[in-house]
């Protein structure tokens, strides 16, 4: 929820979703109600696309029902299924999906997928951002679009720091390393400036373990496994180390009027790990050409898997327009779907293949083709985690304590284990 509000969920229209009889939004087969939260331009830009698909289909109403709260989404939402009054299509966050999924409130999509009218085949979309939006087998959403989280740089920062070298120039070489990362940050410290700020959430403490060589925090049959592997309660513990001595921030915690966008955008900080949507905020505040983007480093320099934000669409499982529905569905996850809705300096990365080019289509950032090379490995929250409502911010919260000196990382990752053992009723 933290890093969805974050991008920019809080300034979304507030629309609120429709309360009507039937079992979906428009209860009736030819209107397709739809809701998501977004910010004002995501908003304008779906209520374009909503134009160009009726235009392609007469016979079909879309209307859009936009909800500005994320905190307050999802459960104004399930509500609304089980009194079967939601909307036909909507988008589900990822820290949800698992809950929706064990609701049984959303329709079964692989047929669909798969039959002659879809232009979206399972096998077109990335593995790694399905996340728990598949299960034994079946889907109950698809990704939107999504975000790899990269280390967005700030060249004006490394310069006054001493630092020469471009952190995106050794990892085309193989040479951007942890060690050479860690050198850079210290250099930043020591400058008075921040090394690097991270959203305290699943894919940053993941993430650290992924790039470091370090086996996930789950086994195979979902049991949490982090707190006995010694290799990542010491990574952990030196990752945890760098936010207390202040080489890196949680920008969760920054100060109101002086948050991360601000500290990044006046060359403070050296690193800020952030998504694509990070473009519009370093063009409008000029000088665009000082920031660049790189992977996570790794031991070896050679790229790693890391976590990759996503959301989801669904359809509800009772709604009276299931043709008029899938046809939306598939149309706006379709290439030709994300390319319209992020090109042009779009806030996100295609999910789905054959649609890169609005990522490539500005030049910018220089490296923009990282993105794509990190969506393409990448993973979303581990389905242990995701699946179980709360879990992730639990965790998270418990990552805090670590990060703020209260708790050590063997303590972080025991309390991890307990929360979930104790919300999976393990």
């Amino acid at each position: 929820m933290r890093r969805l509000l974050a991008i920019g969920a809080a300034s979304a229209i507030a629309i609120g979703l429709a309360a009507c009889s039937g079992g979906g939004g428009g209860n009736d087969e030819n209107t397709v109600v739809w809701s998501t939260w977004g910010t004002a331009e995501e908003l304008t830009r779906y209520e374009d696309f909503n134009k160009e698909f009726m235009k392609r289909h007469p016979d079909i109403n879309v209307k859009l029902q936009p909800v500005a709260d994320y905190g307050d989404y999802h459960s104004k939402l399930l509500a609304q299924l089980a009194s079967n009054t939601a909307p036909d299509v909507f988008y589900v966050g990822d820290d949800k999906m698992g809950q929706f999924v064990d609701s049984g409130r959303l329709m079964p999509l692989k047929k669909l997928m798969e039959s002659k009218d879809s232009q979206t085949k399972p096998d077109d979309f990335y593995p790694g951002l399905f996340g728990v939006a598949e299960k034994e087998g079946e889907y109950y959403g698809a990704p939107n679009d999504s975000n790899p989280d990269v280390l967005w740089y700030d060249k004006a920062a490394l310069e006054a720091a001493g630092i020469t070298e471009d952190p995106a120039t050794l990892a085309e070489n193989g040479e951007w390393t942890t060690d050479k990362y860690l050198e850079m940050n210290a250099k930043l410290k020591d400058a008075g400036l921040t090394g690097t700020m991270f959203w305290n959430y699943w894919a940053t403490h993941w993430s650290w373990l992924s790039s470091q060589g370090l086996p996930a925090p789950y086994d195979e049959s979902g049991a949490f496994t982090a707190n006995t592997d010694a290799a990542s309660v010491k990574a952990l513990d030196e990752f945890g180390g760098l936010f207390q001595d202040g080489t890196f921030v949680v920008a969760d915690t920054l100060p109101e009027g002086a948050g991360a966008d601000s500290v990044f955008v006046t060359d403070k900080a050296g690193f800020f790990v952030q998504g694509r949507y990070t473009i519009g905020t370093v063009q409008t505040a000029g000088n665009p050409d000082n920031y660049d983007i790189v992977r996570w480093p790794t031991p070896d320099g050679q790229e790693a898997p890391t976590g990759v934000a996503a959301s989801y669409l669904a359809i509800n499982g009772k709604t009276d327009a299931k043709d008029a529905a899938f046809t939306f569905w598939t149309e706006f996850l379709s290439a030709e779907g994300q390319k319209f809705r992020l090109e042009g300096g779009g806030n996100a990365v295609p999910s789905i293949r054959g649609a890169d080019e609005v990522v490539l289509e500005d030049g910018y950032p220089a490296h923009a083709q990282t993105f794509l090379d990190m969506r393409d490995i990448g993973f979303e929250d581990y389905a242990p985690e995701a699946r179980v409502p709360g879990l992730s911010i639990d965790i998270s919260d418990e990552f805090l304590k670590l990060y703020e000196g209260k708790a050590d990382a063997q303590a972080t990752l025991d309390a991890a284990a307990d929360l979930v053992a104790e919300k999976s009723g393990e």
